[in-house]
Formats: structure tokens, sequence, C-alpha cells
């Protein structure tokens, strides 16, 4: 497997820098001083190795058969390039994270559907300045005063309640 030539980044990095979170951009930075700095090595380089002339050499080196036993050699080099191992893990987790936000994009449009609700049954309300105690009671009876099944005391908040406590007899 060859590798082939790279001519210029394919990481379009302003779309990148958008979606970074300000806590993350030092480290965007670094990666990408990294990756131009690679880039820069490639390109300084030829995309072949220089042409070896062999018959010069097999001219010029008085050891009779050298230069043929090294042009051999040269021409049985194979550089052998690392198996990619590492896709298909990034494919499953980019798989498993798809799914995940497929997840949440579900759980969001449920949630979404529900204030939605929520909102129409509000916007259904007497405006709260046209309610009256009543009004009020029968639009949200958990949150209106109902003296004569649950009576509270001044400020009505539930910690200035009282709560009835059997009293225990004092012995003096």
């Amino acid at each position: 497997m060859a590798a082939r030539r790279i001519a210029q980044s394919s990481v379009n990095w302003a779309a990148l820098a958008e979606r970074v979170p300000p806590n993350q951009k030092a480290n965007l930075a670094a990666f990408k001083s990294m990756s131009d700095k690679y880039l820069r090595s490639v390109l300084v380089n030829p995309e072949t190795p220089p042409k070896i002339d062999w018959a010069f050499y097999q001219k010029n080196v008085p050891i009779a058969g050298m230069a043929d036993k090294f042009q051999k050699a040269y021409e049985a080099l194979q550089i052998p390039y690392p198996v990619d191992t590492v896709t298909p893990q990034v494919e499953a987790q980019e798989k498993q994270v798809r799914e995940e936000i497929a997840a949440f994009v579900k759980d969001s449009e449920n949630r979404i559907a529900e204030y939605q609700k929520q909102i129409a049954s509000l916007k259904a309300l007497l405006p709260f300045d046209q309610m009256t105690m009543e009004d009020f009671r029968d639009s949200f009876p958990e949150h209106a005063l109902d003296p004569a099944n649950r009576p509270t005391f001044w400020p009505h908040a539930p910690e200035d309640q009282h709560v009835d406590a059997p009293q225990e007899k004092a012995h003096h």
C-alpha cells in the first residue's frame, strides 16, 4: 500500500475552531501547529526519491559486481507501511456517538413537544392580571389557598406553619 502525496491540509481549521469550546482553544492551536509543521516537513521533500544513475556507478566502482549488488538490494527494498488497525475502532466509536446523538435528539423532541403543550395550556389561561382568586384556584389548585381544606397562617409559607403536635405533660 503506497502512501498518497499530501498537497495541502484537508482540515477546515476555521470550521473546526467554531466547534471547539473556549477552554479547548489552546489545545486546538497546539494541534494545528503540529499539523502545519508535519505538512511543511512533507512538502520540503520531493514526492519520489531521486533516480540513481546505476550505469555511472557500474563504470566507476572498481570492485566488480558491487554496483549491481547494491542496485538489486535497492530495487528489492520495500518499506512496510503499518497496518491500519485503528479505523475500525474509530468507526465503531463514531457509530456509537451517532446513536447517542440520535437518542438525545429524540429525547429533546419529546421534551420540546411536552414544553409546547405546557406553553399552549399557559396561553389558554386568562392573563394573571385579569384572574380572580377563584380563577387562580381553578387553574392551579395545588398552589391556591384553600382555607376550608388546608388552612394556613399568614404569611402562608410552609416554614411558617405550625403543626399541632401532641403535648407531653410536663413533670414539675
